[in-house]
């Protein structure tokens, strides 16, 4: 596995120096696809996110019926949230913390218990039979245990500027307990949610606003291109603490009209930062750009959530959507394919099956954005959010029919 596929987050390191201090370990003999994180939990989550949205567009439109642990909206907003995120991210994280921490990585039997975790989680939620406290209990545990390893390795290595990203994870692991005592309570769970959304744009913005510059630059040296964006500068820094206090007012506070105008100031500053990067001299490699594309979504919700708490002609489900279907899906499936071929062996290149993904995934969130509010449901809602559900889940289901069978199998380099 090259350390190039997953940089550090605070400082960059030339890609020379980067081969000579990739960690050593010693050969694994186990399968293949319990070798890295991002093996089992890509895949898995790739596949839950495509049957998931088919099954809850079905709900709402009325064609099935089914009964879950809770109610098919808090359902479908757990799931999503709490279920096929999480396993992103851990497979992420799972893969990244030994580059960052030059320590072994989790695999094997660890790596399985995990991963065996996160699917009774999944199963607990779906069924109302074992009952709220045993699925809180059993599916609140993944997450923290996915923040204890992330804590646990940056202590053992004491690489105290991955600090933030422990922080988040386990700022995430509260929010999903907080849905759970919420939901087991008959309360809204707006307030979780907002955290968790919350959490994910620093996520998008800390980690998503690194990979970006670091690969554009890469692609530019290797042509040659002049004026090569900086992997951090001080605007990176002044947007990461517009963004932190944005959305910190947002929890806090989300009808406040001054949270509306920090939202819209930070969105703004994002698309600053995006222009900074030139993501455009990468339209050659849709690996590349669509980090960007991705980083665009986060601007974009910004300014739109900004704009429904102001009443300036959006909905605040919809703007919802522009993180949860556009950021989300996209960026977190630029990273899936950009690893998934970087740590298999294979040319970091987008071929038409990838391009048929990345556009896929930003049609389905622009169909959901533009849909007509779920609460008025009518033909058009219906057939939109329908047409939605297929582009958006099948983006994941391509992912895992064209990258399936590389997570699967030993590594080419291997």
């Amino acid at each position: 596995m090259s350390s190039k596929e997953i940089p550090v987050i605070h400082q960059p390191v030339p890609a020379a120096q980067q081969e000579d201090d990739e960690p050593t370990f010693s050969r694994y003999q186990g399968p293949a696809f319990l070798s890295y994180g991002f093996r089992p939990f890509f895949l898995s989550a790739a596949l839950f996110a495509g049957l998931v949205v088919l099954i809850w567009v079905a709900v709402f439109a009325g064609r099935i019926q089914v009964e879950f642990l809770y109610p098919a909206r808090e359902w479908h907003v757990h799931e999503m949230l709490f279920g096929y995120l999480p396993a992103l991210i851990a497979g992420f994280l799972l893969t990244a913390m030994p580059n960052w921490t030059d320590r072994m990585p989790l695999r094997g039997a660890p790596l399985l218990s995990l991963f065996v975790l996160w699917v009774a989680g999944r199963l607990l939620v779906a069924s109302p039979w074992f009952g709220p406290s045993t699925a809180a209990v059993i599916d609140g545990a993944f997450l923290v245990m996915l923040a204890s390893y992330v804590w646990r390795e940056i202590i053992a290595a004491r690489v105290w500027d991955r600090a933030p990203i422990g922080i988040l994870v386990s700022l995430f692991a509260c929010a999903n307990m907080l849905f759970h005592l919420s939901a087991v309570q008959g309360r809204p769970t707006d307030f979780p949610e907002r955290l968790a959304l919350s959490v994910m744009t620093m996520l998008l913005t800390i980690i998503g606003g690194r990979l970006a510059p670091t690969f554009t630059r890469e692609f530019m040296a290797e042509r040659n291109m002049t004026r090569l964006p900086e992997v951090f500068s001080r605007v990176d820094g002044v947007v990461i603490v517009l963004v932190l206090v944005g959305v910190i007012s947002w929890i806090a506070q989300p009808e406040n009209q001054w949270t509306g105008v920090l939202l819209i100031v930070s969105g703004v500053a994002s698309l600053v930062r995006l222009l900074c990067w030139r993501g455009w001299q990468t339209w050659k490699e849709p690996l590349v750009l669509i980090l960007h594309v991705g980083y665009l979504w986060v601007g974009l919700f910004l300014i739109a959530m900004g704009a429904s708490i102001l009443d300036i002609g959006f909905s605040p489900e919809n703007a919802v959507h522009l993180l949860t279907t556009g950021a989300m899906g996209t960026m977190t499936l630029a990273v899936m394919t950009r690893a998934s071929l970087g740590h298999t062996g294979r040319p970091r290149h987008a071929d038409r099956l990838t391009v048929t993904i990345y556009l896929l995934i930003n049609i389905g969130a622009l169909l959901r954005i533009f849909a007509p509010n779920s609460a008025t449901p009518t033909t058009l809602a219906h057939t939109m959010l329908g047409l939605s559900a297929l582009g958006w889940g099948g983006a994941y289901l391509l992912f895992a029919f064209h990258y399936g069978p590389y997570l699967v199998r030993p590594s080419l380099d291997e």
